[in-house]
């Protein structure tokens, strides 16, 4: 694996000790250096999709214009297909919702909150957590949905 000695001959030189022929060789084996990076490869391309955060929801399409990223780290509401509320990946109970917002942004109505909603939802249940946003001050609200 590290440097090799070559030389002409095998022979012993006439002092007694090894002639003058020999060389070290510089050259690097790559091949394991290849076979670890073709490995964390693999192991990088099959755990890339799982790295998505939030609850599956299955979203609705729209024509609308994608969101400008002005918020570093928007809160993310989602409402899955049974009517079940999450903040982030969190469960939580509608009538602990806004209480809970609230506390998380420290009563900013600045702060930028994404509703996903399943495309199976009533209208009323998505309306029904995007007018207690409203009621409660919050006024950067938007609805996410697939592209068109």
């Amino acid at each position: 694996m590290g440097a090799q000695l070559q030389g002409k001959s095998g022979r012993i030189g006439q002092a007694g000790g090894r002639s003058r022929a020999y060389r070290p060789m510089s050259e690097i084996n790559v091949t394991p250096f290849v076979d670890v990076m073709l490995v964390l490869l693999i192991i990088f391309m099959a755990t890339a999709p799982m790295l998505t955060a939030g609850v599956a929801v299955d979203l609705p399409r729209s024509d609308a214009a994608p969101i400008t990223a002005e918020d570093n780290k928007p809160l993310e509401i989602t409402i899955t297909r049974d009517g079940t509320i999450y903040i982030g990946e969190t469960e939580v109970r509608r009538d602990r919702l806004i209480n809970l917002l609230s506390a998380m942004t420290n009563n900013d109505p600045e702060r930028r909150i994404f509703i996903r909603g399943d495309q199976t939802l009533g209208y009323g249940q998505v309306m029904d957590v995007l007018g207690a946003l409203n009621g409660a001050g919050f006024r950067k609200v938007a609805l996410i949905s697939e592209p068109g």
